[in-house]
């Protein structure tokens, strides 16, 4: 059966198109309004342009697009949303929002406390893990599918917990901690730790563990977060009550290809971070040995003379 029977408002959320659209309009006349006020702001460079874009389109494809209803209809493409919202879309947002509008943001006192409190290597670390690795839990995943306000909130408070995790990793901006050398490599290293636990869990499991994804009431009610009413209700009428009319593949599987897509985007992003580290690590020594060739070569050029 194709998901097409959900509509054109399921499968693509024109109010959250519409949504993000206005995010981006008035990012860029933010931009534009405090670059007059900040004595150290300039015009957005063409990086974090494409980049806050690239984050974007790259919200509204896993969150809006007919991949939002596929994530809820298969547990794989569900965590292929979590790897991309949670450890590409915050970097890419980091690198894009200028620091003078950073700064702006943390001029606030109270904001300014806790994000300088949640943004602590060791704290990031734990928390962002913990509250990924409990929303995994079955019993506590299922509680959330099913409701909106309260799956709003907790993906929502993940989201911003993955971004203090990566604020150590990427920032920029001049007088807050970031890591560098050794110290970044060890903080990957240690995340890719962290949230290999909940990985195992789901990619070892003998049997399906999350019943939103296989339980045809359990799915009907987590479907209502992304389908509207009517339309849901028209669906059952015709006896579309599981999500095993979509797909062949079998619960339990599909929840291991799960755990191991999650591991595979853990892995591919956490390296490409790794590589970055080891060529700025190369090209600072390659400028130091440089420097000091060119000292030595002026030192013997004197002393010939």
């Amino acid at each position: 059966m194709s998901i097409s029977i959900f509509g054109f408002q399921a499968l693509w959320s024109p109010y959250f198109f519409i949504a993000l659209t206005l995010l981006t309009v008035l990012f860029f006349l933010a931009a534009t309004k405090w670059r007059h006020k900040f004595k150290d702001s300039r015009p957005l460079t063409k990086k974090e342009t494409i980049l806050f874009l690239t984050a974007m389109i790259t919200i509204y494809i896993i969150k809006g697009s007919p991949v939002d209803v596929w994530g809820h209809i298969l547990f794989s493409v569900h965590m292929v949303q979590m790897g991309i919202f949670y450890l590409l879309v915050p970097p890419l947002l980091i690198a894009a929002i200028p620091n003078y509008m950073w700064k702006a943001f943390l001029n606030i006192a109270v904001l300014k406390q806790v994000f300088n409190f949640l943004t602590k290597p060791l704290v990031a670390l734990i928390v962002f893990n913990g509250a990924f690795s409990f929303y995994h839990i079955p019993l506590i995943f299922d509680t959330i599918k099913v409701d909106m306000a309260l799956h709003s909130v907790v993906t929502g408070s993940i989201f911003i917990l993955a971004f203090c995790m990566w604020w150590p990793l990427v920032n920029t901006l001049e007088g807050e901690y970031k890591l560098s050398g050794l110290k970044k490599v060890g903080y990957i290293f240690a995340d890719g730790i962290l949230l290999t636990p909940a990985c195992a869990l789901i990619i070892f499991a003998n049997s399906p563990m999350y019943e939103t994804f296989f339980n045809g009431g359990a799915w009907l009610e987590a479907m209502a977060l992304c389908v509207p009413a009517g339309t849901l209700q028209g669906l059952q009428s015709i006896g579309v009550t599981g999500p095993e009319l979509f797909s062949n593949m079998p619960p339990l599987e599909d929840q291991q290809v799960g755990g191991v897509i999650m591991k595979i985007i853990q892995e591919i992003i956490y390296g490409y971070i790794l590589a970055q580290v080891f060529f700025e690590w190369y090209r600072k020594e390659k400028s130091e040995e440089d420097a000091l060739n060119a000292s030595l070569y002026e030192a013997r050029e004197l002393r010939s003379e």
